[in-house]
């Protein structure tokens, strides 16, 4: 999966949880869950629905690696490509 797909992925199971949101708005570097004033419980089902999504482990003790939308993009790339996908 090329990271564009993947920043799709992250936007559309954010905005599960923030549907009001605007995409073309979210900075790729700055904090989500600042930018989209949800809080850690929103923010952990947004997690899920992309594990769901992607079929993609993301262990509790990564999720704080999660923070912006790069970063996000970054993990998923590499959890992939350890998976062999």
């Amino acid at each position: 999966m090329n990271r564009d797909a993947l920043r799709q992925s992250v936007l559309e199971s954010l905005a599960t949880v923030a549907p009001e949101m605007e995409p073309s708005t979210l900075r790729p570097d700055e904090p989500l869950r600042e930018q989209l004033d949800i809080d850690s419980y929103d923010f952990l089902q947004s997690l899920i629905a992309l594990d769901k999504k992607l079929s993609v482990s993301i262990p509790e003790s990564d999720y704080g690696r999660l923070t912006t939308l790069d970063a996000c993009v970054d993990y998923l790339s590499r959890r992939l490509a350890e998976q062999g996908r």
